[in-house]
């Protein structure tokens, strides 16, 4: 039996990153039974699968994702329809636009959400704080208003249940599929308004954009690209914000120098907890026909999973790379993908993880972690902070 055949998807949940550096040691292309699916670990290899759409396709007739999801979806098609579900969500979430309402976006949402258990004298940021902010900035700024922060979190927990499932779970797929039934229930209402009266919201250019005048485009070709965009914008910066906290809390010379210099500092620390904690662990593709990588032989109509966090760790691009390092000058990161597929909110995802932890360190100069309770991380395809406690 080969390593690889030995790997456990709660070995995977539990610690990823032991289990990476030694596929990238021993076997960086190597099938795992567990995932059902090839894991590509070194960098140089995540960039050929994920830059080179004439070997390795978006399609993954095996994806959880559309498996839970529904076709087609942004993740999972490249080539036109790719681009007109890309065009559609696009837009609202590039840098310059991002820079003219970002802040008062995020801002009063973090400020409430602070303000709600500042005078406890502790918390538990990833429920109260982190993932609230998350959901709610990326409901508001798709156009969703009146859905409330329990919700979204349930959402959020429920369609990743489905989006993880490589390993085919009828009881998280389960959990998933009730989670779709109830986003079409809350969301096709929505659109169906949007359909008719649309405005300036990214739901509504989805629905329209490249449309003859007067025609939408059919509910169920947008409503899986809707719950990969509700999924992903929920969790990656609610996830990624609190990993770098705690990166952060575990160094008192790389948090002082942050406080002292927030504007020039806390997009590096943002920049190298998305590194060292990649909120997204893979992006997956699918085998054009029989391809050879990394010393491996990967056969034709193969899924393969990129995995983003594993090059991220890579001992040829970082050193030390198990080390949260504000400091690291060493190229960028792999966290948000390559290639056409490349995060469409990654703009969206760093500036709100950047107000988020700024109102926390500003208002919040006695910050620490709550010595009674451990944080624990968990998730190799959507991982970290369990629960992240501190005193105030």
């Amino acid at each position: 039996m080969s390593y690889a055949d030995a790997i456990t998807v709660e070995a995977l949940e539990r610690d990823p990153y032991a289990i990476y550096a030694r596929l990238r040691r021993e076997s960086p292309v190597a099938y795992v039974p567990a995932a059902n699916i090839w894991f590509v670990t070194k960098w140089r290899d995540v960039e050929t699968v994920t830059k080179r759409p004439d070997l390795f396709g978006a399609e993954v007739p095996t994806s959880p994702v559309e498996r839970s999801f529904g076709s087609p979806t942004i993740l999972t098609r490249d080539g036109p329809v790719h681009k007109e579900l890309r065009d559609g969500i696009e837009p609202h979430y590039r840098a310059r636009k991002v820079a003219t309402y970002v802040d008062a976006l995020v801002r009063p949402i973090a400020e409430a959400r602070l303000a709600a258990f500042e005078a406890n004298g502790r918390a538990e940021l990833m429920a109260e704080y982190f993932e609230p902010i998350s959901a709610l900035a990326l409901a508001r700024s798709l156009g969703l208003s009146d859905v409330d922060v329990p919700t979204l979190r349930r959402w959020f927990h429920g369609l990743s249940q489905g989006a993880i499932n490589f390993e085919q779970d009828p009881g998280r797929q389960a959990i998933s599929d009730a989670t779709c039934a109830e986003v079409d229930a809350a969301v096709v209402p929505h659109l169906e308004r949007l359909a008719k009266a649309p405005d300036s919201s990214p739901l509504s250019h989805l629905l329209h954009h490249g449309m003859p005048e007067g025609e939408c485009r059919p509910l169920e070709r947008i409503l899986p690209t809707v719950k990969v965009t509700l999924l992903g914008g929920m969790q990656e910066p609610g996830h990624g914000a609190g990993s770098v906290l705690v990166g952060l809390l575990q160094s008192e010379e790389q948090m002082r120098a942050v406080r002292a210099d927030l504007d020039g500092l806390l997009p590096k620390a943002v920049n190298e907890g998305l590194r060292w904690v990649a909120p997204i662990g893979t992006q997956t593709r699918n085998a054009r026909s029989e391809v050879e990588l990394g010393g491996a032989r990967i056969p034709a109509g193969a899924p393969v999973a990129a995995v983003l966090a594993s090059a991220c760790h890579d001992e040829e691009r970082f050193s030390k790379p198990l080390r949260f390092d504000i400091h690291r000058n060493e190229g960028s990161h792999a966290a948000f993908g390559f290639g056409h597929h490349f995060c469409a909110g990654r703009w969206f995802s760093t500036a709100q993880m950047e107000i988020a932890l700024r109102v926390l360190l500003e208002r919040l100069p006695r910050l620490a972690f709550d010595a009674d309770q451990k944080v624990e991380f968990r998730g190799w395809e959507f991982r970290a902070p369990r629960a992240l406690h501190v005193v105030l």
